[in-house]
């Protein structure tokens, strides 16, 4: 599994973004409140990401203290980095394209959706961060002996 690439969330980003502006610009008048539900279950996942990546840089560097490390409960970490990642980069561009038409629109319903559009933003952002974090929290350090990267065995993984 590879590292998530930043391009790939920056090029989410931008399109989830074009999407939230245009459905805003076309259906704003029907729409509801935007809710803070999304926000909170976010902001929690952040959280809670964060916690399980600095407990699995803990255990997979062996600190005093920490348990062992479970190599399976490592990888499931990992793919869910990734996913939130990808659906944190998805959810900031959507709310950052709200934002942006919200910023625009001179009634008061657009005023009172600002605040929700901006805790949109930081909550992904936040959830962005913290995948990223524990997905670097997942990699096996590398052993002294293999930081040369001279040895035969190396080579022969990626071309």
């Amino acid at each position: 599994m590879r590292p998530t690439s930043l391009s790939v969330l920056v090029v989410a980003a931008l399109a989830a973004a074009a999407v939230g502006w245009l459905l805003l610009s076309a259906l704003y008048s029907q729409m509801p409140r935007l809710p803070w539900l999304p926000i909170i279950v976010l902001g929690t996942l952040a959280v809670v990401e964060a916690t399980l990546a600095q407990n699995t840089a803990a255990r997979i560097q062996r600190k005093p203290g920490a348990p062992r490390v479970d190599p399976l409960a490592v990888a499931r970490y990992a793919v869910l980095a990734k996913a939130s990642a990808l659906a944190g980069a998805l959810f900031g561009g959507f709310s950052a394209g709200l934002l942006a038409w919200l910023a625009l629109e001179p009634t008061r319903a657009a005023r009172d959706d600002v605040p929700a559009a901006i805790a949109g933003v930081v909550a992904a952002l936040a959830l962005v961060g913290a995948a990223l974090w524990l997905e670097r929290s997942c990699r096996v350090p590398e052993q002294p002996d293999q930081k040369d990267s001279g040895g035969p065995g190396r080579q022969a993984g990626r071309s």
